[in-house]
């Protein structure tokens, strides 16, 4: 398995101690759970969501084995939108699916966190990893995308890969988020909205393999 990411690791395990009980966690796009598995051992209540249903089982099976708990579900996030206001902490890390990004901002509890790590277009001077503008950020993207949250650390690098890193909180109060052409709902309505969608599922919904 390939190592967790120091950033998230870092920045989860300092932010830890801020965070409202129960500290519950979503791994985005978790694969086989090395964030999830790197969180859950900091103390977080961990969730997963993939749509690789081999690669949850591993990642349940690899948290038995090591005495920790996930709960992880198979969901195409495409089809099947992410629970509202529900988690003090969400993680993404090599992911990106550009109308996800609403439902990660709108998922987060107010004062929550959000851990986003995944690589930019420079990337393609690599001559790795994806090279589609629909899975590489642009320059400022990322940080453009949570300009309504508190930002905590950014930064884009170019070496030994592209990739921009943000942690942002959500602010406390109320607000709503600005997209760069459309003004998203506020948590209630979108969460009504979200309801009537084929694929919603309330995170009581949640299964472990």
């Amino acid at each position: 398995m390939i190592p967790p990411s120091p950033f998230v690791v870092e920045w989860a395990a300092a932010l830890a101690p801020e965070l409202r009980a129960p500290r519950r966690l979503l791994d985005v796009a978790m694969g086989r759970g090395r964030h999830a598995l790197a969180c859950a051992g900091l103390g977080y209540r961990v969730f997963g969501v993939d749509v690789n249903i081999d690669a949850v089982r591993a990642a349940a099976a690899e948290a038995e084995r090591r005495g920790l708990s996930i709960r992880a579900w198979c969901a195409d996030l495409i089809a099947a939108p992410l629970p509202v206001g529900r988690f003090e902490a969400v993680v993404v890390t090599r992911y990106l699916q550009r109308d996800l990004f609403g439902p990660i901002r709108h998922a987060v509890t107010p004062g929550g966190i959000v851990l986003y790590e995944t690589f930019t277009s420079n990337q393609r001077a690599h001559g790795t990893g994806p090279t589609s503008a629909d899975h590489l950020l642009e320059p400022g993207e990322l940080r453009d995308r949570f300009d309504a949250f508190d930002i905590l650390f950014y930064e884009e690098v170019r070496g030994p890969e592209a990739v921009a890193r943000i942690a942002a909180r959500r602010p406390l109060a109320p607000s709503t988020y600005a997209g760069s052409a459309v003004r998203l709902k506020s948590d209630a309505t979108y969460e009504r909205a979200q309801r009537g969608r084929s694929g919603w599922f309330p995170l009581s919904s949640t299964r472990r393999w």
